[in-house]
């Protein structure tokens, strides 16, 4: 995805914005994705609580919006052992970092917590330089 798309990144952000203030100001529960995630698979029977739907609603919502002009990727161009470690890496991180980068800097910034406020200097920091040694420096 190389485009720039400042109307629908300016919905999304807003509705993503929008749901994790009533999900904060109605059930006191802040919508942090891994604390979510831990959350549903940490009890055993996994029981139907707002934290499967909220799973389930990031799954649905996409093919929900697809009548409506928007899709999904046509195709991804990494190889599975590079998506798993990937994906390791990220659950791997948002554990050690108390949270992921959706609930530190939506959630946390929202809330004004100076930990999430340094946590997404430090996550947004890290994503430049890698991509800046990635693409000019290693030249992929």
């Amino acid at each position: 995805m190389t485009e720039f798309t400042p109307f629908t990144a300016l919905i999304g952000g807003l509705t993503i914005g929008f749901s994790a203030l009533l999900l904060i100001l109605l059930n006191g529960k802040i919508a942090g994705i891994s604390g979510i995630f831990a959350q549903v698979f940490s009890k055993y029977p996994i029981t139907l609580s707002w934290q499967v739907f909220f799973i389930l609603g990031l799954i649905i919502g996409p093919l929900l919006v697809m009548p409506f002009g928007f899709s999904l990727p046509q195709q991804i161009d990494l190889s599975w052992p590079a998506i798993i470690t990937g994906g390791f890496l990220v659950g791997f991180g948002s554990r050690y970092g108390s949270g992921c980068t959706s609930g530190h800097g939506i959630c946390g910034i929202g809330r004004f917590s100076k930990r999430s406020i340094v946590a997404t200097i430090i996550f947004m920091s890290s994503a430049i330089i890698t991509v800046y040694l990635i693409r000019h420096i290693f030249g992929a």
